[in-house]
C-alpha cells in the first residue's frame, strides 16, 4: 500500500490534469443531449479520479468519518434521484447548489479555527472570498429551493427598503471581511459569514419568479466560484480547476439566458421584474375574450396538418405529459405530418428544463429545436400546440412598449395559421403576465391538464379513422 500511496501521491499533479480534461469533456458533453449520457460519465470518472487522489495526498485523513459521510450521501444522492418527480428537479437543483455553497463556508471556517496554522495576507484573502460566495450561495440557494418549491416562507420581498438594505448589508459584510483582513480577527470573520448569510437571503428574496431560471443558472455559477475559492485555500489544483469550470460555465449560460429575455444580468438580479407589481403593466381591466375548443378538436386539425410545431412549457413538466406527447408526436408522423418542437431558453423552471423532459421521452433530437432556429418557420406552420407556455410566446414582448418583457425575444408561435393553448385556466403566467396570444381569433383555449388533454387528442386521432 505505502508503494502506491507514493506513486500516486509523487504523480498527484498527473492524475489532477486527466481529472481536468475528463471534466472539461464534460462540459463539451453536456451540451447536447446527444451527448449528454456520455458527458455525465466522463464527469463521473473525473470524479472518481480527484477523490482518490485527493485520499492518498491527505495528510492523517480520518478515513471512518470520511467515507462514511460519503457512503451516507450516496444513499441520499441515489435516492434522491430516483425518486424526485420531473416538476421538482428545478428545485432539487437549487438545493444542490446550497449544499456546496454550504461546504465552502464550513471548510473556510474549519480553515480559520486551525490555531497550528498562521494565514498570511494572501490565504485571508481566499478564506475571506471562499466564505462570503459560499455564505451567500446557501442561503441565496435555499430561498431559490422555497420558491421554485412553493413553500410559504419563501414570498418575494417588495418596498423600497429593500435596496437600502441589501446595501447595508453588502457593505457590512465588505467591512468585517476587511477588518479580518487587517487583524486577523476571528469575530470579524464570524460576523462577515453571518452578513453574507442574511444577505443571501435579501439578494434574492425580491426576484420575481419570471427570473427564476436565471437565478438558477447564477447560484449554479456562484457554486462553482465557492469551491474555487475554497481550492486555493486548500492548495488544491483539482478543485480549482473544477470549480472554475463550473463557474465560467454558469455565468456564460447566465448571460446567455438574459440576452434570451433582452435583459442585463444587473436588471434580473436587481430590477424585481417578475414580481405581481412589475407586470401589471397597462391592463384596463376590460373583459376579453377568447375561444375554447376540445381535445377531439385539435386533434382533427392537427390529423390533418401538414406541418405542426409543438411548444412545451412548465405545463407539461408539471402535468407530467412529457410521454403522452411523445405519443402524440409519433402518431402525428405516422400520419405523415412534420411535427418539430421549438424550445425558448427561459422555458420552465431551469435552464433546459423541456430539454431534459423530452429527452426523458426519447424524442428525437434532431425534431427539438431551439428558438433562432425555428422561428422563421412559424410563419409557414399549420398548427402551433402551446403546451402550458405563457411567456415565451406572448406576442407582447414585440408589439407592446409597455409590457415589462418588452424587447424579449420569443417564439413566434402567433405567425402560424392556427394556435391551440393548453391550460388549466386563464390565469397569468409564472412572471404574471396576461398574454395577448390567448385572445386572438386564430388561437383555440383547451382547458385542462396537460397529460390528460394530450391523451385524448391521441385517442381522438386514433377513432377518427386516420
Amino acid at each position: 500500500m505505502s508503494d502506491l500511496t507514493q506513486f500516486i501521491a509523487t504523480n498527484a499533479d498527473w492524475f489532477y490534469l486527466v481529472g481536468a480534461i475528463l471534466f472539461v469533456l464534460t462540459l463539451r458533453g453536456l451540451s447536447s443531449p446527444k451527448t449528454a449520457i456520455r458527458g455525465n460519465r466522463f464527469g463521473m470518472a473525473a470524479m472518481a479520479i480527484a477523490v482518490i487522489t485527493t485520499f492518498f495526498l491527505a495528510e492523517g485523513p480520518v478515513l471512518w468519518l470520511i467515507i462514511g459521510a460519503m457512503i451516507l450521501g450516496a444513499i441520499v444522492g441515489m435516492w434522491k434521484a430516483k425518486t424526485v418527480a420531473m416538476t421538482q428537479m428545478p428545485e432539487t437543483v437549487a438545493l444542490m447548489h446550497s449544499f456546496v455553497g454550504l461546504a465552502a463556508v464550513a471548510i473556510a471556517l474549519a480553515t480559520v479555527l486551525h490555531t497550528e496554522q498562521q494565514h498570511g495576507a494572501v490565504a485571508r484573502v481566499e478564506l475571506f472570498i471562499g466564505c462570503f460566495i459560499g455564505a451567500i450561495t446557501f442561503s441565496a440557494s435555499v430561498f431559490a429551493f422555497g420558491k421554485l418549491a412553493a413553500k410559504s416562507w419563501a414570498k418575494t420581498v417588495t418596498g423600497g427598503w429593500v435596496k437600502p438594505v441589501q446595501a447595508l448589508l453588502f457593505i457590512a459584510m465588505i467591512g468585517f471581511g476587511g477588518v479580518y483582513f487587517v487583524t486577523d480577527s476571528l469575530p470579524a470573520f464570524y460576523a462577515m459569514a453571518v452578513i453574507a448569510v442574511i444577505f443571501g437571503w435579501m439578494w434574492i428574496a425580491p426576484i420575481g419568479g419570471g427570473d427564476m431560471p436565471v437565478v438558477v443558472s447564477l447560484l449554479n455559477s456562484f457554486s462553482g466560484w465557492a469551491a474555487a475559492g475554497i481550492g486555493f485555500t486548500l492548495g488544491n489544483s483539482m478543485l480549482i480547476i473544477a470549480g472554475s469550470l463550473v463557474g465560467s460555465s454558469g455565468a456564460i449560460l447566465s448571460y446567455i439566458m438574459c440576452k434570451a429575455m433582452n435583459r442585463s444580468l444587473l436588471n434580473v438580479l436587481f430590477g424585481g421584474m417578475g414580481t405581481s407589481a412589475a407586470a401589471a403593466g397597462d391592463d384596463d381591466g376590460a373583459p376579453k375574450t377568447y375561444k375554447a375548443g376540445s381535445a377531439e378538436d385539435a386533434g382533427f386539425l392537427m390529423s390533418n396538418a401538414s406541418n405542426v410545431v409543438i411548444v412545451p412549457g412548465y405545463g407539461m413538466a408539471q402535468g407530467r405529459a412529457q410521454n403522452a406527447v411523445k405519443e402524440l408526436y409519433e402518431l402525428l408522423k405516422e400520419e405523415g405530418v412534420n411535427v418539430r418542437f421549438a424550445i425558448h431558453p427561459v422555458a420552465g423552471r431551469m435552464p433546459g428544463h423541456m430539454n431534459v423532459l423530452l429527452a426523458e421521452a426519447d424524442v428525437p433530437y434532431d425534431d427539438i429545436l431551439e428558438m433562432d432556429e425555428i422561428n422563421s418557420d412559424f410563419a409557414s406552420t399549420d398548427v402551433v400546440l402551446v403546451i402550458g407556455a405563457n411567456d415565451v410566446v406572448n406576442p407582447s414582448a414585440k408589439d407592446d412598449p409597455t409590457s415589462p418583457i418588452f424587447g424579449m425575444p420569443i417564439l413566434e408561435a402567433n405567425k402560424a395559421q392556427t394556435v391551440m393553448v393548453i391550460k388549466r385556466s386563464m390565469s397569468t403566467g409564472y412572471a404574471g403576465l396576461d398574454n395577448s396570444l390567448f385572445y386572438m381569433d386564430k388561437t383555440m383555449m383547451i382547458f385542462g391538464d396537460a397529460k390528460k388533454m394530450v391523451e385524448e387528442m391521441v385517442r381522438s386521432i386514433n377513432g377518427g379513422g386516420h
